[in-house]
């Protein structure tokens, strides 16, 4: 499997692609006007402590308080490791107007607030450092046992030497292989790191900003640059000159995969990206058999359903189904990826009578979550062949992020229909006739409902009139939704 990396910037706007075998897998989007700040350390004021629901509303400086629960926030370990660790009761680990360190877990998402926790930590290309902890984990993606103790071994001395300045580290899937001196380097630029957030935390008054994480372009250097990445390649010389110099200091093997794009046809447009951004705002994704899949993203949740369509196949319809929900979970898992959706996710694969074939399905949508970075969990198919799942979700939706609510519809899908709203605006003359007494009647409404009124409507136009014993005009005001109208008494 080749993957390419693909990095558009604008001074607005930084997107990222990640393309395996010429398909784009995600697409990552980062503005200027409101960047993601998942990983940034702020100095915060408790506004609201809630005991009912464990948990406290911090000011940070953002739109919407933030949100902490009281297993986010620091405690020091048990002095044993049978001494039980009770949870405590959230009043006596904050109160209202405090100022309190925090770290956001999760960005903004609707009407949610951040999340926050106060368990710091700070990444590197090999590493994750955490100032409060005092334990070494390696990343369950490193299988060797032999690997994963030289890691640890290595981690272990540092930290107990003079030099150490203590914290715990998780070891990252990337350092699988990496050589000690690298290692050590990433540590100590960490612990070189953290004594200037320590100072800043120190000097700062409430509600700053202590510690922002990188931009989205030199993140995705620092993380997604592995061994099976062929090239990356950007097409802002600017951006390509800052991240050489980055990668000269922290990665320096990664320099030959590191390209300038200087072709004519933008390189999001060369490779394909800006289509399937099209097609992934889309509710419709089209299968190449000629099945496809219907995504509907809510606020509760994320439902897939799968449809054969114009696929009939050449053996029998057992055999049909079974090739479409194959052809399906396959394309669900890029789908998920490439859209960025999480949450609870539902989907409704077309019921198979055979029981291997189930399985294989499965099998086959496992198979494909495997690659996916963000953490997930999935169920079994059951009788009514739905799959639930679940996926970790740090950031906005691809949707979301690029989208907003209908002004016409307000977010529902669809509105009322000319006839519908008449019934309506009828109703509501007869209730102003019977509340005030007026000459006649002024109708505004929008071009749809007025010309319904004097066509299809008209004889009932004329019963009402001749109901309230008042005579009733029509305006068109072209700025107007269909569901919109008023009633001006004359």
């Amino acid at each position: 499997m080749t993957e390419e990396i693909l990095i558009n910037f604008t001074p607005m706007e930084t997107r990222v692609a990640v393309v395996e075998n010429g398909v784009v897998q995600e697409v990552y989007l980062e503005r200027e006007a409101n960047r993601g700040r998942v990983g940034g350390i702020f100095k915060g004021k408790v506004v609201r402590v809630l005991p009912g629901m464990q948990a406290a509303f911090v000011e940070i400086g953002f739109e919407r308080a933030a949100f902490i629960h009281v297993n986010d926030i620091y405690r020091a370990p048990p002095r044993t490791e049978e001494e039980p660790k009770p949870v405590p009761n959230i009043m006596s680990l904050v109160r209202e107007g405090q100022e309190l360190v925090v770290q956001v877990i999760k960005d903004q998402i609707g009407s949610k607030g951040a999340r926050l926790t106060t368990q710091l930590s700070i990444p590197s290309r090999y590493l994750v450092f955490m100032p409060y902890a005092n334990h070494i984990g390696i990343s369950q993606r490193i299988d060797g046992e032999e690997e994963r103790e030289r890691l640890k071994g290595i981690i272990q001395n540092h930290l107990q030497s003079d030099e150490s300045k203590g914290g715990g580290i998780i070891v990252r899937t990337v350092a699988e292989g990496v050589d000690e001196a690298a290692l050590i380097h990433d540590l100590m630029f960490l612990e070189k790191l953290w004594v200037g957030v320590s100072e800043k935390i120190k000097n700062n008054s409430a509600v700053s900003v202590i510690h922002q994480d990188l931009p989205l372009y030199l993140r995705t250097i620092r993380d997604s640059v592995k061994d099976d990445v062929e090239k990356v390649k950007i097409d802002s010389l600017e951006t390509y000159e800052k991240i050489i110099e980055f990668v000269r200091e922290f990665i320096p093997e990664a320099e030959p995969k590191i390209e300038h794009y200087s072709g004519e046809r933008p390189v999001f447009e060369l490779y394909g990206v800006e289509e399937e951004i099209q097609k992934a705002l889309g509710c419709q994704v089209q299968l190449k058999s000629g099945g496809y899949l219907v995504i509907d993203q809510t606020e509760a949740m994320t439902t897939v359903d799968v449809n054969t369509g114009a696929y009939v196949g050449h053996r029998n319809l057992e055999e049909t189904i079974y090739k479409t929900n194959l052809e399906a979970a396959h394309s669900i898992a890029r789908q998920l990826r490439l859209r960025n959706l999480g949450g609870i996710i539902i989907v409704d694969f077309i019921d198979m009578l055979e029981e291997e074939h189930r399985r294989q399905v499965l099998r086959a949508f496992e198979k494909m979550l495997s690659r996916d970075h963000a953490k997930n969990k999935i169920t079994q198919v059951s009788e009514l062949g739905l799959v639930e799942m679940t996926r970790k979700r740090t950031r906005e939706s691809l949707e979301r992020m690029m989208c907003e609510p209908c002004g016409v519809c307000g977010g529902k899908g669809f509105y009322k229909t000319a006839q519908t709203v008449c019934y309506e605006l009828f109703r509501e003359v007869m209730r102003e006739a019977r509340a005030y007494d007026a000459d006649r009647y002024l109708v505004i409404a929008s071009q749809e409902v007025v010309d319904r009124l004097l066509d299809e409507e008209s004889a009932n136009v004329a019963d009402l009139e001749s109901y309230i014993g008042k005579t009733i005009k029509f305006q068109v005001e072209s700025l107007y939704n269909q569901e919109q109208f008023d009633i001006v008494l004359l």
